[in-house]
């Protein structure tokens, strides 16, 4: 079985602000502190935020499901502003999915004073497990954008960059 969804946000921000985030380690960091009702923490395995990068996401205690999942930077297109990262262990493979994928873009608006972020996910589930697409929700991902959206206009006139060392 497999299955999509996307959603996306307009953010009053150039595009280039906002992927200092998405394009970064600094998005893992940030989901962390701003999430923390439903992410304990998220931990660099290895990787310095390129393709390769692998981070591990912890819940909070708790959480229905897995403890934690790795994922790993398969796209980091800095030229596109697309990331692509793709579950390697635990989360949704251990619910009996075949992969779970997430696409993170950053679009510029005609007004180079705003952006989009938009959100995907792709995922493939075995037919023994099919109850457990419920699991994938955009829902997580949503979340994140209104947050990092948040997270981007209140330090749109900092240097957020320097938060990324």
């Amino acid at each position: 079985m497999f299955g999509t969804a996307s959603d996306e946000r307009e953010v009053n921000v150039p595009a280039s602000e906002a992927w200092k985030v998405y394009g970064s380690l600094l998005l893992a960091k940030v989901a962390g502190e701003l999430l923390g009702d439903i992410i304990s923490k998220t931990e660099v395995v290895v990787g310095d935020g390129g393709v390769g990068t692998i981070v591990e996401i912890f819940f909070i205690p708790g959480t229905p499901g897995p403890a934690s999942y790795k994922e790993k930077f398969t796209v980091v297109d800095d030229a596109r502003r697309v990331k692509e990262t793709e579950v390697v262990e635990g989360g949704f493979l251990d619910l009996g999915f075949k992969y779970y994928r997430v696409r993170l873009e950053v679009i510029e608006k005609e007004d180079k004073n705003r952006c989009i972020t938009k959100s995907t996910i792709e995922y493939e589930v075995n037919e023994e497990a099919a109850a457990n697409a419920a699991f994938a929700s955009i829902k997580p991902l949503t979340a994140l954008m209104e947050s990092v959206a948040d997270y981007l206009l209140k330090n749109h006139n900092k240097d957020i960059s320097s938060a990324n060392a």
